[in-house]
Protein backbone atom coordinates (compact mmCIF):
# COMPACT_ATOMS: atom_id res chain seq x y z
CA UNK A 1 0.00 0.00 0.00
CA UNK A 2 2.93 2.69 0.73
CA UNK A 3 4.03 2.17 -3.03
CA UNK A 4 0.35 2.84 -4.65
CA UNK A 5 0.31 5.76 -2.12
CA UNK A 6 3.56 7.14 -3.47
CA UNK A 7 2.18 6.61 -6.82
CA UNK A 8 -1.22 8.66 -6.74
CA UNK A 9 0.45 11.30 -4.37
CA UNK A 10 3.46 11.90 -6.98
CA UNK A 11 1.38 11.19 -10.13
CA UNK A 12 -0.64 13.42 -11.76
CA UNK A 13 -4.50 12.97 -13.43
CA UNK A 14 -4.22 12.76 -17.40
CA UNK A 15 -6.82 12.15 -20.01
CA UNK A 16 -6.10 8.80 -21.90
CA UNK A 17 -7.80 5.85 -23.55
CA UNK A 18 -6.25 2.48 -23.13
CA UNK A 19 -6.63 -0.27 -25.59
CA UNK A 20 -6.39 -3.80 -23.92
CA UNK A 21 -5.80 -6.07 -26.78
CA UNK A 22 -2.67 -8.03 -28.07
CA UNK A 23 -0.57 -6.83 -30.07
CA UNK A 24 -0.45 -9.51 -32.31
CA UNK A 25 -4.70 -9.05 -32.64
CA UNK A 26 -3.68 -5.35 -33.58
CA UNK A 27 -1.35 -6.16 -36.32
CA UNK A 28 -3.72 -8.89 -37.95
CA UNK A 29 -6.74 -5.78 -37.48
CA UNK A 30 -4.28 -3.57 -39.48
CA UNK A 31 -3.30 -6.26 -42.17
CA UNK A 32 0.29 -5.45 -41.22
CA UNK A 33 3.18 -7.73 -39.43
CA UNK A 34 3.73 -7.61 -35.82
CA UNK A 35 7.05 -6.08 -36.28
CA UNK A 36 6.11 -3.84 -38.75
CA UNK A 37 3.48 -2.83 -35.62
CA UNK A 38 6.27 -2.60 -32.97
CA UNK A 39 8.15 -0.11 -35.64
CA UNK A 40 4.80 2.42 -35.72
CA UNK A 41 4.64 2.14 -32.35
CA UNK A 42 7.84 2.85 -31.32
CA UNK A 43 7.48 5.87 -33.41
CA UNK A 44 4.21 6.65 -31.67
CA UNK A 45 6.13 6.40 -28.16
CA UNK A 46 9.11 9.07 -29.32
CA UNK A 47 6.36 11.54 -30.29
CA UNK A 48 4.69 11.23 -26.77
CA UNK A 49 1.18 10.19 -28.55
CA UNK A 50 0.75 7.02 -26.61
CA UNK A 51 2.37 5.20 -23.48
CA UNK A 52 2.64 0.78 -24.16
CA UNK A 53 2.78 -2.07 -21.66
CA UNK A 54 2.18 -5.73 -20.81
CA UNK A 55 -1.37 -6.10 -22.62
CA UNK A 56 -2.45 -2.40 -22.92
CA UNK A 57 -1.49 0.88 -25.19
CA UNK A 58 -2.63 4.44 -23.92
CA UNK A 59 -3.40 7.05 -26.64
CA UNK A 60 -2.14 10.00 -24.16
CA UNK A 61 -3.34 14.00 -24.16
CA UNK A 62 -0.59 14.76 -27.06
CA UNK A 63 -1.87 11.65 -29.08
CA UNK A 64 -5.58 13.16 -28.88
CA UNK A 65 -4.47 16.38 -29.29
CA UNK A 66 -2.82 15.19 -32.36
CA UNK A 67 -5.87 13.47 -33.65
CA UNK A 68 -7.55 16.55 -33.48
CA UNK A 69 -9.70 15.60 -30.42
CA UNK A 70 -9.72 18.01 -27.37
CA UNK A 71 -8.18 16.63 -24.35
CA UNK A 72 -10.58 19.00 -21.88
CA UNK A 73 -13.93 18.27 -22.04
CA UNK A 74 -17.36 19.23 -21.89
CA UNK A 75 -19.87 18.78 -18.79
CA UNK A 76 -23.69 18.65 -19.03
CA UNK A 77 -25.42 18.70 -16.26
CA UNK A 78 -28.78 17.05 -16.06
CA UNK A 79 -32.51 17.44 -14.68
CA UNK A 80 -34.36 14.15 -13.83
CA UNK A 81 -37.92 13.36 -13.20
CA UNK A 82 -38.27 11.45 -9.87
CA UNK A 83 -40.17 9.27 -11.66
CA UNK A 84 -37.87 8.07 -14.81
CA UNK A 85 -34.55 8.09 -13.02
CA UNK A 86 -33.78 4.61 -13.23
CA UNK A 87 -34.93 4.62 -17.17
CA UNK A 88 -33.29 7.94 -17.63
CA UNK A 89 -29.96 6.34 -16.23
CA UNK A 90 -30.04 3.70 -17.98
CA UNK A 91 -30.35 5.54 -21.27
CA UNK A 92 -27.32 8.15 -20.09
CA UNK A 93 -25.31 4.87 -19.70
CA UNK A 94 -26.12 4.26 -23.63
CA UNK A 95 -23.96 7.60 -24.91
CA UNK A 96 -21.12 8.58 -25.80
CA UNK A 97 -19.20 9.82 -22.88
CA UNK A 98 -16.89 9.35 -20.83
CA UNK A 99 -17.81 9.37 -17.62
CA UNK A 100 -21.36 10.17 -15.73
CA UNK A 101 -22.23 10.76 -11.83
CA UNK A 102 -25.12 11.07 -9.94
CA UNK A 103 -25.09 14.30 -8.14
CA UNK A 104 -26.79 16.05 -5.29
CA UNK A 105 -28.19 19.43 -6.02
CA UNK A 106 -30.27 21.20 -8.33
CA UNK A 107 -29.60 18.71 -11.00
CA UNK A 108 -29.74 15.05 -10.85
CA UNK A 109 -26.50 14.01 -13.00
CA UNK A 110 -23.98 15.24 -14.63
CA UNK A 111 -22.04 14.04 -17.82
CA UNK A 112 -18.09 14.41 -18.67
CA UNK A 113 -18.21 14.48 -22.71
CA UNK A 114 -15.71 14.79 -25.49
CA UNK A 115 -16.12 18.66 -26.38
CA UNK A 116 -16.49 17.07 -30.24
CA UNK A 117 -19.29 14.84 -29.21
CA UNK A 118 -21.05 17.55 -27.04
CA UNK A 119 -24.00 18.40 -30.04
CA UNK A 120 -24.45 14.60 -30.92
CA UNK A 121 -25.19 14.11 -26.19
CA UNK A 122 -27.21 16.78 -26.21
CA UNK A 123 -29.51 15.70 -28.93
CA UNK A 124 -29.88 12.26 -27.21
CA UNK A 125 -30.37 13.21 -24.03
CA UNK A 126 -33.15 15.97 -25.49
CA UNK A 127 -35.02 12.61 -26.88
CA UNK A 128 -34.47 11.13 -23.70
CA UNK A 129 -37.91 10.77 -21.99
CA UNK A 130 -37.80 11.55 -18.24
CA UNK A 131 -34.82 14.61 -18.80
CA UNK A 132 -36.38 17.61 -17.94
CA UNK A 133 -33.30 20.06 -18.33
CA UNK A 134 -29.89 19.97 -19.23
CA UNK A 135 -27.29 22.68 -19.16
CA UNK A 136 -23.77 22.71 -20.81
CA UNK A 137 -20.55 24.03 -20.01
CA UNK A 138 -17.12 23.63 -22.32
CA UNK A 139 -13.82 23.58 -20.80
CA UNK A 140 -11.67 26.73 -22.06
CA UNK A 141 -8.43 25.36 -20.96
CA UNK A 142 -6.88 23.30 -17.58
CA UNK A 143 -5.92 24.94 -14.85
CA UNK A 144 -2.93 23.75 -13.00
Amino acid sequence: MQLLSLLYQKGELTNAYTLHQKQDALAKQLDISRQALNVHLRKLRELKYIRTGRGFIDVTEEGLNALGISSVPAFVLIKVSPLKRSYAYERIKELSIQRAFRIAGDMDALAMVEREKLDEVLSKLSAVDGILDTKSYVTIETIK
